[in-house]
Parts: structure tokens; sequence; C-alpha cells
């Protein structure tokens, strides 16, 4: 069986329930796609693409919508990186110990007419400089994975 490192640190007395997630490594130009994450009720974060898998969706399919909706990005998943658990408090203040799925992933297309999520803006980075600003845990390991894939 497969160990997944658990990252974050949960408030005590406050629920987390299991949330499956999933994030992509994306490379344009040896550029990693990232987003800036401005929720109106929270803090400002920068994080790999991606999110939730909703019922019934692969998290392939999700994270290609994901990447759709917050980058205008068409993406496929390519090899599958690694798993992380990671204590998570959303910019709404709800608690979830989010079960992710990360993925390496190629880029097909750009649709920046789909992009729907005003509060998140993509950027890109070095890898080296993308892990330094990845503000979850779980997505800087995700990244250090990728990078010792070579």
């Amino acid at each position: 069986m497969e160990t997944v490192p658990q990252f974050g640190s949960p408030q005590p007395g406050r629920a987390y329930p299991d949330r499956p997630v999933t994030f992509g490594v994306g490379v344009r130009d040896g550029l990693v796609a990232l987003v800036r994450v401005e929720p109106a009720d929270g803090p400002v974060r920068i994080d790999l693409p991606g999110g939730g898998i909703d019922p019934g969706e692969t998290p392939q399919a999700a994270l290609a919508r994901e990447f759709v909706e917050e980058t205008g990005l068409e993406v496929a998943a390519r090899a599958r990186l690694t798993l992380a658990d990671h204590y998570f408090v959303n910019g709404a203040a709800e608690a979830f110990n989010t079960r992710g799925v990360f993925f390496a992933v190629d880029i097909l297309a750009e649709h920046p007419d789909r992009k729907i999520e005003a509060d998140h803006t993509l950027f890109w980075r070095p890898p080296q400089a993308a892990l330094t600003l990845l503000s979850r845990e779980s997505h800087a390991w995700a990244l250090t994975c990728w990078l010792r894939r070579g």
C-alpha cells in the first residue's frame, strides 16, 4: 500500500472532512503554470491549477475541467506524480482534509474565453522559483516529485 504524506496542521477541535482534489504540473517553454488565487473572503495564495473532484468525476476529468475554468488552458493528464493530503481552510473558512492526486499534464490548447474563475490569475515561473512561491506544502511536494522525475 502506498504511503500518502499528510501536510498542514489541523486546528484543535475543528472537523476536517475529506475532500477529493486533483492538481497538475503544466509546463510551457520551461515554465510552470501557477495560479494566483484572490478570494474575496480570504488571503491570497499561489497554487498549482486544479481543485475539487465532483461526485462521479474521475481525477483526470476534474483536472481538465478545473484547469480550463481557472486558466483557460486545455490539458490532458499524462502521468500521476504523487498523492498528498493536506489540512486546508479555504477563503470561506471551510475546513477540509484535501485528499489530493497530482498529475503531470500536457497543455493541448489555450481557450481564454473558457476561463470562468475571475479570482484566479494564470502566471508562469521557472520550476525553482515556483517552488518558493507555492502556498501549500502539498503543492510544493508535488512539484518536487515532478522535478525529481526529470
